[in-house]
């Protein structure tokens, strides 16, 4: 029965700790697109998301960023993770991540809910 609880208590903490550091990622994106620090910004994209933005902008990935106008999204309302995917709810903004080597990446932002649909994403990978 200990060893029950303390698996438990194991899976309930290295979530909580995924959560967290993932709304961190999030909101290291969101401070730097705040301050248009497009380095940082695109530092923290997906390598396939940044790809994406700069094949489809046809300019680098920081002017391109900012190209498309992201919202200040304000604070955390609210993280989920599900393995190596996560989705962190901001004020005005979705941002769904994916976990890497060093740590939690953004693979789309400048996301708003669609009844019935997909996420309709501003910034996203292909």
């Amino acid at each position: 029965m200990a060893v029950v609880c303390a698996v438990c208590l194991t899976g309930c903490s290295t979530l909580g700790e995924r959560e967290a550091a993932a709304s961190r990622a999030a909101l290291r994106f969101e401070e730097s697109v705040r301050q248009a620090d497009g380095t940082r910004a695109c530092a923290a994209l997906a390598p396939e998301t940044r790809q994406e933005l700069e094949e489809s902008a046809k300019m680098a990935c920081a002017k391109a960023l900012f190209e498309e106008q992201l919202s200040h999204a304000g604070a955390v309302r609210g993280v989920q993770v599900y393995g190596q995917q996560a989705r962190v709810v901001l004020n005005t903004d979705t941002l769904f991540l994916s976990a890497f080597p060093a740590g939690w990446k953004i693979t789309a932002a400048g996301c708003v809910p669609r009844p019935h649909q997909p996420y309709q994403c501003q910034v996203k990978g292909g």
